[in-house]
């Protein structure tokens, strides 16, 4: 069993909870130890990459799957190269796994190329059936199912959450990378919604360093600006220059996920995706009892969070209205 770089006391960390967890499922579960396989799309030292993990494995022992007795776990992170992503995808089907879990549409797409049949599990993956992954929510109809972040109309909430903290703005960013399908769907979504608040948008890259400052240093030399920052995997892992860069620069801006306004940002509204890869686990449990992908829908978040950096608020001059204190979810001091 492969669990670095995962140190052992962190393994011990993520699942110390487990006696005190109900499982009496164990009782039920079949002598034949199981293999589960793991694709992630981060470095292997990402906090998100483990957080993820950490809630996976947290949902399989909670299911009485417990690693070394029953289960073997076999994973690999990508980083965002997708040549990793093609090697380690076939290294895994090549492990001939019961189940695949998958983050991201990318890693889910190199999985797909290897094999049609290996049972798939994802978490993460906006627009499934766009990607080809999936036939249908309803229906998956092949070897993947799993879980989506978000409609792609959820974008616009992030709009009228920086006119509510900003109310001067009137030029907005849209930080996004064209390579991704869903950059294009969640910037149409919020071009929509920008004519109805009478906002400017304008496109910003994310594919290197230096593209996100430069653009948003030119972007920064007109008044009124802020900033929207898309749910893609490539915002996610470049997270710290974006939210770096965008204080340099004083420009509001409003974030898709709880882990940039945790390093951070100014506010976030979306998806809880760590929440996500723990319901993961209960479609693992399915399959591992017989269920087929193909049966199980594709599942929509439950949770949706709202977040508000009470410090960054401050470093740029804001006053966070009272209403939105009242609705966030957390608010970092």
């Amino acid at each position: 069993m492969q669990f670095d770089p995962l140190k052992r006391r962190e393994l011990v960390a993520l699942l110390g909870g487990a006696a005190a967890w109900p499982l009496a499922a164990q009782a039920q579960q079949p002598d034949r130890m199981r293999r589960i396989a793991v694709l992630l799309n981060y470095a292997s030292d990402d906090p998100e990459a483990q957080a993820r993990l950490g809630a996976l494995l947290q949902g399989l022992q909670q299911h009485g799957w417990s690693i070394g007795r029953n289960v073997r776990i076999e994973y690999r992170f990508g980083a965002l190269d997708p040549n990793r992503l093609r090697k380690f995808a076939a290294e895994l089907v090549a492990w001939d796994p019961d189940v695949i879990v998958a983050n991201a549409p990318p890693s889910v797409v190199a999985l797909q190329e290897v094999s049609r049949s290996v049972p798939i599990v994802f978490a993460a993956v906006t627009d499934p059936v766009g990607l080809g992954i999936v036939q249908s929510l309803a229906r998956p109809g092949g070897n993947a199912t799993g879980f989506t972040p978000a409609e792609f109309s959820t974008s616009a909430k992030w709009l009228e959450l920086l006119k509510e903290l900003a109310p001067n703005v009137r030029r907005v960013a849209i930080l996004r990378d064209l390579s991704n399908p869903s950059a294009v769907a969640q910037f149409a979504a919020i071009q929509t919604a920008a004519a109805a608040l009478g906002l400017e948008v304008s496109a910003g890259a994310v594919r290197t360093v230096n593209d996100i400052e430069h653009d948003l240093a030119e972007f920064a030399k007109s008044p009124n600006g802020g900033v929207i920052v898309t749910r893609l995997t490539e915002t996610i892992s470049k997270r710290q220059t974006i939210i770096e860069s965008v204080a340099r620069h004083q420009l509001p801006a409003v974030y898709p996920l709880r882990l940039f306004a945790a390093a951070g940002g100014l506010a976030a509204y979306g998806p809880d995706i760590v929440d996500e890869f723990r319901r993961a686990a209960g479609y693992v449990d399915r399959i591992l009892r017989g269920e087929k992908p193909a049966d199980l829908p594709v599942q929509a978040p439950t949770r949706y969070e709202l977040v508000l950096n009470l410090k960054t608020a401050k470093a740029l001059g804001l006053d966070v209205p009272p209403i939105l204190l009242a609705r966030a979810d957390e608010v970092i001091e």
